[in-house]
């Protein structure tokens, strides 16, 4: 398999474009987590949106190079979880968005040596 050729955190912002996906943020979270560097948090409008929003990445991510991201959470849509690695996206309902806001929680300005 040949290297991917674009960086991954833009082939995601790219796709949830295509995919019409709604209030898309992307949270550097370099240095805040050794999950990720990135966590792209967005809506769909309906479960079935959020299904086809993840399905259209796990398609777009294999073009691209990078191979089939690990899911969570299809059966419902309600919260969609799709770990592609260094990038990290929630795909959610919008009420089940505003419910967790986990986007405000790692947006928080962390001290690299709090406790």
């Amino acid at each position: 398999m040949a290297a991917p050729l674009r960086p991954l955190i833009d082939v995601i912002l790219d796709c949830l474009d295509d995919a019409k996906a709604e209030e898309t943020v992307a949270v550097d979270i370099t240095g805040k987590s050794s999950l990720a560097d990135h966590m792209v948090v967005t809506s769909g409008r309906s479960q079935r949106h959020v299904g086809a929003v993840a399905d259209q990445m796990v398609t777009a991510l294999r073009e691209a190079g990078y191979g089939k991201p690990r899911i969570e959470g299809l059966p419902h849509c309600d919260w969609v979880l799709v770990d592609a690695g260094d990038v990290i996206v929630h795909i959610f309902r919008p009420e089940v968005r505003e419910f967790y806001n986990i986007e405000k929680m790692w947006q928080a300005d962390f001290a690299a040596d709090a406790h």
